[in-house]
């Protein structure tokens, strides 16, 4: 599950990163800086939520088009795009709820569907699902479309879970905690590598987020208090921290192939 391929007659190289422990503390933190971060710029610092979302879908576009343009896995593209892709698939569901007044039964409903159609073409397309074989475009454009399918529902899951439904923060990261915890035990035990792969990165998600809220809120809204700033401040850190060390590993791996 966690070798890739090398390169293909496209002259691509496999695009995504190994699936590793690191892998999955960046992609938890990147989806908690994508709650708490959209929440800082458009409360704290004052822009708004419609200046927010215009700053964050040029910027999410730009990472993207750096994305696709490089040839190779590049960490620091890759992780930056990873983070946009929660700061704006965060906001598609907060737009749908807060301001069009669109119930989390169905936008969790609608992403759910969504994403199952992009799979299902995905693979009629490409007969496979699998991140270990990223080397052709059209392959990536499905790529990046889920993933930010799977933000928008990971939200809006999230919010169903801890508003709608009432678990509340704690309970919501608990449960959503567990769901990973399984599917990774399902993994471990012979399960699918892609299917599994899959459902805990839509968990991920909902996960991040009920954390995020939970760390953020205030005590009297069932939280720990400790605020968007801080809590988007100490999770950038660590996943600059992370992506700065793949980054170094990337290019020393690089310097060594090009001297032999």
């Amino acid at each position: 599950m966690n070798k890739l391929p090398t390169s293909s007659h496209t002259g691509l190289l496999n695009k995504v990163p190994e699936v590793a422990l690191s892998f999955w503390i960046i992609k938890i933190m990147s989806t908690t800086v994508g709650e708490t971060g959209a929440d800082f710029l458009a409360v704290n610092v004052g822009l708004g939520q419609g200046v927010t979302r215009s700053v964050m879908a040029a910027l999410l576009a730009a990472a993207l088009f750096m994305q696709l343009r490089t040839r190779r896995y590049t960490p620091w593209i890759y992780w930056l795009t990873v983070v946009l892709v929660s700061v704006v698939g965060t906001q598609i569901t907060d737009l749908l709820t807060d301001g069009l007044g669109v119930s989390l039964y169905i936008s969790t409903s609608a992403f759910a569907i969504a994403l199952a159609v992009i799979f299902f073409v995905w693979y009629r397309v490409e007969r496979t699902l699998s991140i270990h074989d990223m080397v052709t475009r059209s392959r990536e454009l499905f790529y990046w479309a889920a993933i930010l399918c799977t933000f928008a529902l990971g939200t809006a899951a999230g919010d169903l879970a801890t508003e709608a439904l009432g678990l509340g923060f704690t309970w919501g990261a608990v449960a959503f905690g567990a769901l990973i915890g399984i599917t990774y035990a399902a993994w471990r035990m012979g399960g699918n590598a892609v299917l599994t792969f899959w459902i805990a990165y839509i968990l991920t998600r909902p996960f991040g987020a009920a954390l995020g809220d939970l760390l953020t809120q205030a005590e009297t809204y069932g939280g720990l208090g400790i605020g968007a700033m801080w809590t988007s401040a100490l999770f950038l850190t660590v996943i600059v921290m992370l992506v700065a060390v793949a980054q170094i590993g990337m290019n020393a791996s690089r310097s060594t192939q090009l001297s032999e």
